[in-house]
């Protein structure tokens, strides 16, 4: 490692990615979800553009599985339950509030394994979803895959609802 790397790797950075993505999870993206599913029914959840595409509902399931597998079971040492592609091919009318609390309760479980996470091991190798990834890359994995999809479900419920979501208003 060099010098200037080393330098940069202080456990003060590290937490602060870490406090940062806790952040982003639970302040920034989920909120937003659950604004999107304030504006559209049930049966809109299940939405989809066409058979290829993906549903809220879809990449809902998605995320929680998501979200768990990666910090709850490959950081945190979880059993990992998920089956990936059963979040895909879900055609049921699974209610927004259920979706909902599958997500959040996912989101709390991966809030509590980065809580305690110590920083100084962002570096350490773990082997998640035939993957060989640092803690690092585990957690920014999941931040910006949560991001993405987010953004989906927030074009999605815009379609759908053709309105401002107004998440800016003072």
């Amino acid at each position: 490692m060099s010098e200037q790397s080393t330098s940069l790797a202080t456990p003060e950075i590290g937490a602060a990615f870490i406090a940062q993505s806790r952040e982003l999870l639970s302040t920034d993206y989920l909120p937003k979800i659950q604004k999107c599913l304030e504006s559209i029914s049930d049966e809109d959840v299940w939405w989809r553009a066409n058979e290829e595409s993906n549903s809220i509902g879809n990449l809902m399931l998605h995320l929680s599985g998501n979200v768990r597998q990666w910090i709850a079971s490959g950081l945190g040492g979880a059993t990992d339950h998920r089956v990936r592609q059963a979040e895909f091919d879900e055609r049921s009318v699974i209610s927004k509030a259920e979706l909902l609390t599958r997500l959040s309760d996912s989101l709390r479980e991966v809030d509590a394994v980065l809580a305690g996470f110590d920083s100084t091991q962002l570096l350490k190798r773990y082997k998640i979803q035939d993957c060989d990834v640092t803690a690092l890359e585990a957690i920014f994995h999941v931040v910006e895959h949560f991001s993405m999809h987010a953004g989906q479900i927030i074009l999605l419920t815009k379609q759908l609802t053709a309105s401002d979501l107004h998440f800016y208003d003072l």
